[in-house]
């Protein structure tokens, strides 16, 4: 699943040389970061796998020597247990909203909730290995470790059985190796071919097999 997590901590701005007569957001905003990483460290259950990141952190009017009034943190909150997920929401807004308070100050959290976790359906997931061999040959069908990125076709794995597989779109002998997401990122156009043929075979076998 994939949560995007918008905080906002509000206090008395100031001069940094004058602490006592504020409520220093930006230290307030560093407890509840790290108060929040206990949901991870210490309340999250080993087997389900969980990940909380925080990317942005940008105070309102804050410089060298300014205690800022607003700071504001954003991060994205993932795990693979439906439950789970919704009691960690309860828990980032007590730990936000006490952090907060102990220190004089008051937080805003807003967690925008977005795509359930994907689950494969073991037994067709299995299946379509299996077509997979048959189509492409065992040495390229590769099984891959649980990941923590996030899908909207996880959307239909709530609602039906369900097998997602990636494909591999690049050609070392072509030059064509950069991941996804960076600037240089390109595919190897061949891989259409193989990936119409592929899920052509697949469903036509998992027709004649029920």
């Amino acid at each position: 699943s994939t949560d995007e997590i918008f905080l906002t901590v509000k206090g008395i701005g100031g001069h940094g040389a004058l602490p006592h007569a504020c409520i220093d957001t930006t230290l307030v905003t560093s407890h509840i970061l790290v108060a929040m990483q206990q949901v991870i460290s210490r309340r999250a259950d080993p087997t389900k796998p969980t990940v909380l990141t925080f990317g942005k952190i940008a105070s309102v009017g804050g410089a060298t020597n300014v205690i800022p009034s607003e700071v504001k943190l954003e991060g994205t909150f993932r795990t693979m247990n439906e439950a789970w997920r919704s009691r960690a929401h309860t828990l980032m807004q007590q730990i936000a909203s006490g952090v907060a308070a102990a220190h004089g100050g008051e937080a805003d959290l807003h967690i925008a909730k977005g795509y359930p976790f994907l689950m494969n359906n073991e037994v067709l997931t299995n299946h379509f290995r299996e077509y997979a061999v048959e189509y492409l040959g065992e040495e390229n069908v590769v099984d891959l470790p649980i990941r923590m990125t996030a899908e909207d076709f996880s959307y239909f794995t709530q609602e039906m059985p369900a097998c997602f597989y990636r494909l591999g779109t690049g050609n070392k002998g072509k030059g064509i190796t950069s991941p996804i997401h960076t600037s240089t990122f390109n595919v190897d156009e061949d891989c259409l071919k193989v990936s119409t043929g592929l899920m052509a075979h697949c469903a036509l076998s998992e027709l004649a097999r029920n």
